[in-house]
């Protein structure tokens, strides 16, 4: 690396290691927080268009497709949060090529899985709508239109992921955010023009389609398909005009795959998981619920709900991604009480602003999900009732998404893993199936379980997470403690 990349990265540790963590988070989470809300508001509008179609199988379609969004972004989340939190500690320690080729090798790895998910999607398509829980013929003709063009995109968004992360985790949450935010203001304007026939009126007959393609649920998924790539484009170009290590391939080390797995195997597990969750989901009503109308309406509202809840958290994942640089690079330079104090100043931030949000989305609980979850008046009550339930617990995430950041982003894999793991996984997908069991068996409808599954499991998590959390904290204020004293003696 030249003398100029060294000092201006040498301009970036003394910034992350001296300026005040309180103004360093704000700074860096803004924009990122900007682009988690776009960037969710365009997968919910891929649902709210879609809606417009007023036909439950098409919206439970991109709900049975959710699943291996889920597994995309998983693949994507693994070489990015790898990567990325393996350069901001690499950065903390002052080890420049160490960084560059890992920027090289967790790039290369997620667009090579990406390529593996599009062949095998494309080859075995009717299998894997089997497997993603597609349980009316409708809805599986559905889901095969709309899973077409995400495959065909799946190499574009795990590169564009990790381009974002390592942005993001070198300082440059502005181009990040740039790249990720374009994309999803391009994949809003094209969803009525592929989803609609010129002359169609949706949102109840106040805004009539000039000139569209009339594609259907399929003309949602191009529409994302090609907003994609422009966002991986963009992104690409970010990482080039900016201060931000340049991918090159004569620097990639398959060698370097397990700092990947060190830092990215909490977040494969936990998107892997909510990839399974989202298929036991789909399952789960095909168990307890054997009347193909209520099948869509119940797929339908678990889709509407999932993706306004998604849009929710998003700004906490995006606080968050605002504490992970600051996180890792002091925590690489062995600085542990900015990285304790960081973290319990996002803590209180975070609360505050979940319980604002909670207590929003439950006034206005029926009409957000009036607008969202499904077609008809039976989907709609199912979604406002799940939503509702889902709120009264939400403020929780504040600490075991937070207490999942910065295990991961301080190396800390298996305990982070084990965090990631608590709420889709080690919850929900035990929940989802024995709780409509037990309201059965007391006599009640199961559905209500199905409803419930999620609140519950958060419970769960936060449960799990509380103690794991604390316990990672004082190791480090030990740490700290033992710095101080050397110092002294």
């Amino acid at each position: 690396m030249n003398k100029t990349k060294d000092t201006s990265s040498d301009s970036k540790f003394i910034q992350m290691t001296t300026a005040p963590v309180e103004k360093l988070i704000i700074k860096l989470a803004v924009p990122t927080i900007i682009s988690m809300l776009v960037t969710t508001f365009y997968n919910l509008a891929d649902t709210l268009f879609v809606r417009q179609l007023e036909n439950d199988s098409m919206v439970a379609a991109v709900g049975v497709v959710l699943p291996l969004m889920s597994i995309i972004q998983a693949f994507g989340f693994f070489c990015g949060h790898g990567s990325g939190n393996y350069i901001s500690r690499a950065f903390g320690r002052k080890d420049y090529n160490d960084a560059k080729i890992m920027a090289s090798t967790g790039f290369f790895y997620a667009v090579v899985f990406g390529l593996v998910i599009t062949v095998g999607g494309l080859l075995f398509t009717d299998q894997l709508t089997f497997i993603l829980g597609a349980k009316t013929e409708a809805t599986s003709i559905a889901t095969k239109e709309y899973m077409k063009w995400i495959l065909i995109a799946c190499p574009f968004m795990t590169g564009a992921i990790v381009i974002n992360n390592q942005l993001r985790m070198q300082g440059n949450a502005f181009f990040a955010m740039v790249g990720l935010t374009t994309g999803a203001i391009l994949n809003c304007i094209l969803d009525p023009i592929f989803i609609f026939k010129s002359g169609d009126t949706i949102f109840n007959g106040s805004v009539t389609i000039p000139f569209g393609v009339g594609l259907g649920v399929e003309g949602a998924a191009l529409a994302t398909a090609i907003s994609q790539v422009c966002s991986f484009i963009l992104l690409f170009i970010g990482m080039y005009k900016s201060d931000a290590i340049k991918i090159n391939l004569r620097s990639i080390s398959l060698r370097y795959f397990s700092g990947i797995v060190q830092g990215g195997l909490p977040s494969l597990a936990r998107q892997g998981l909510a990839s399974v969750s989202t298929a036991c989901l789909n399952h789960s009503v095909g168990l307890f619920i054997s009347d193909e109308i209520m099948i869509d309406a119940v797929q339908a509202a678990m889709t509407g709900v999932s993706k306004i809840t998604l849009f929710l958290s998003s700004a906490l994942i995006g606080f968050g991604q605002g504490f992970q640089p600051v996180c890792g690079f002091n925590y690489g330079a062995k600085l542990y009480d900015r990285v304790i104090k960081s973290y319990f100043f996002c803590i209180k931030v975070a609360c505050v602003a979940l319980v604002i949000f909670s207590a929003l989305g439950f006034i206005f609980s029926d009409a957000i999900t009036l607008a969202i979850a499904g077609s008809t008046e039976l989907s709609s009550a199912i979604a406002s009732f799940t939503f509702k339930a889902q709120l009264i617990v939400f403020p929780l995430q504040a600490w075991s998404m937070l207490c999942n950041m910065m295990l991961q982003n301080i190396g800390m894999t298996f305990r982070a893993t084990v965090v990631a793991m608590s709420r889709q996984g080690l919850a929900f997908i035990p929940i989802i199936f024995l709780l409509p069991l037990i309201i059965k068996l007391m006599g009640f409808d199961p559905l209500l379980g199905i409803e419930t599954a999620q609140a519950v499991s958060d419970v769960v998590a936060f449960i799990i997470s509380l103690p794991i959390g604390i316990g990672v904290i004082n190791e480090m204020r030990r740490e700290s403690v033992k710095q101080r004293s050397g110092t002294e003696s």
